[in-house]
């Protein structure tokens, strides 16, 4: 379980380094194996290789024939770059996936369970403070987590 929010410088050559607190659990899990890919949100979603291949096999039984679902293949798929943790726990990014997401020098790695979200810092700050705002205007949950507590 990868949970917490951590600031992370990114390198002159792109790379970022996994804080040790996550590396034993990636060792165990995927050898260090990693799969980088694109969100919606313009940020990067970094997963355990096990834990996409599990995603990706979701993504490729959907019908082709549905535009959204062949958008979101392209997008998901397509940008997906296998990464190896080298012996400093770091990964290199692509030019590519670095552009997609505005990543600059400093990042902002998130803990999401299963995978983690790499943001660029400003733009972090910028979504979360208006994720917060929208949730402060809204008491609506969806009806699956009115039941939820906290």
């Amino acid at each position: 379980m990868f949970r917490g929010v951590t600031h992370i410088n990114l390198d002159a050559k792109g790379r970022i380094a996994f804080p040790s607190r996550y590396r034993e659990r990636l060792g165990a899990l995927c050898d260090g194996n990693l799969v980088v890919t694109v969100d919606r949100d313009h940020c990067l979603l970094v997963y355990p290789l096990p834990e996409w291949e599990h995603i990706e096999q979701k993504l490729v039984r959907l019908p082709s024939l549905n535009r959204s679902a062949r958008r979101l293949q392209r997008l998901l798929i397509g940008h997906a770059t296998e990464c190896q943790l080298d012996g400093s726990g770091r990964i290199l990014l692509s030019q590519p996936l670095r552009d997609f997401a505005g990543l600059d020098k400093k990042t902002v790695l998130i803990g999401q369970g299963n995978k983690f979200e790499l943001w660029d810092e400003l733009a972090w700050t910028q979504r979360r403070d208006e994720w917060l705002a929208e949730a402060a205007e809204s008491e609506d949950l969806p009806g699956d987590l009115e039941s939820l507590s906290l």
